[in-house]
């Protein structure tokens, strides 16, 4: 297992770390298997969505933030239930076939960091298993 240490420069951001992940991918010299990627914290989650238009990143953020709103009327007195509802959301782990010694993502897929309560400093468990 690796741990990625990341950070992120805004309360929401959608941060592309697939070339991360993948020198991650390489290092363990797994050929063909799984990679689980794994979110330790409970305002943030990972996904896989277009990474080649960044205004799909701009487009879902303001759609998760409609559907969340930050003022919501929420009871958690730290003031970030928005981002622990968008973490559930979202998820805080998945799992990505490797292959010949890469993600085996589609053509425009990416993965992404997905901060809800930043700007801070993260983590991302990255563990690669034969097949």
């Amino acid at each position: 297992m690796q741990e990625l240490n990341l950070h992120t420069d805004s309360r929401i951001a959608l941060v592309d770390i697939t070339e991360q992940v993948n020198v991650a991918v390489a290092e363990s010299g797994v050929k063909s298997g799984l990679c689980n990627l794994f979110v330790p914290h409970t305002t943030a989650a990972i996904i896989v969505s277009e990474n080649w238009d960044p205004d799909v990143t701009t487009d879902m953020i303001v759609q998760l933030e409609k559907i969340v709103p930050r003022a919501g009327g929420y009871l958690h007195g730290e003031g970030n239930s928005q981002a622990h509802i968008l973490s559930v959301m979202l998820g805080t782990s998945l799992n990505v076939p490797v292959r010949e010694g890469k993600l085996a993502l589609g053509r425009w897929q990416g993965l992404m960091f997905a901060e809800f309560d930043g700007p801070r400093d993260r983590s991302l468990l990255v563990t690669v298993v034969k097949a």
